[in-house]
């Protein structure tokens, strides 16, 4: 079977090929995290084994990408200060508008629950406002009660 990933061929299977021209022969970790061989296994321990030897591999060669990555961040900062600067100011310029939506959102939540405690407080307020006497009760009562539907 062949896949194609950012334009690199990988042939996965029992030989593993991959080596194209200017690429690094460390992306081949991808094929062994993919790969089937421990799959038909019977020992659980040999898989096991297997398996964390394949996952230290690719967690060593994500540090070694990391620290190539960093390198020629590096390269740049020094080559081009003005360019680094220019993607500082853009990420912060993404972050403002993230957390200004995010504001607006809360604003929003806030407003909501501001009109129901207002609703809330309201009808707290409406059975105080009721004439106190002897029959209040009854008219409090009958007021909620739809008036009756007439017949045809």
């Amino acid at each position: 079977m062949a896949v194609i990933s950012l334009g690199l061929w990988i042939t996965l299977g029992p030989t593993i090929t991959f080596n194209p021209p200017g690429c690094y022969p460390e992306l081949a970790c991808f094929a062994s995290l993919v790969s089937q061989d421990y799959v038909n296994g019977t020992d659980q321990e040999e898989i096991r084994t297997g398996v964390d030897q394949c996952i230290q591999k690719f967690l060593d060669v994500a540090r070694q990408t990391e620290c190539f990555f960093l390198q020629k961040r590096l390269q740049l900062s020094v080559q081009k200060p003005d360019q680094v600067i220019k993607e500082d100011v853009s990420e912060l310029r993404n972050e403002l508008q993230r957390k200004e939506t995010l504001i607006q959102k809360h604003l929003g939540k806030l407003r909501h629950w501001q009109q129901v405690l207002d609703d809330i407080n309201i009808q707290q307020k409406k059975p105080t406002e009721m004439p106190q006497g002897p029959l209040a009760y009854l008219e409090q009562a009958s007021a909620n009660i739809p008036a009756p539907l007439k017949q045809i």
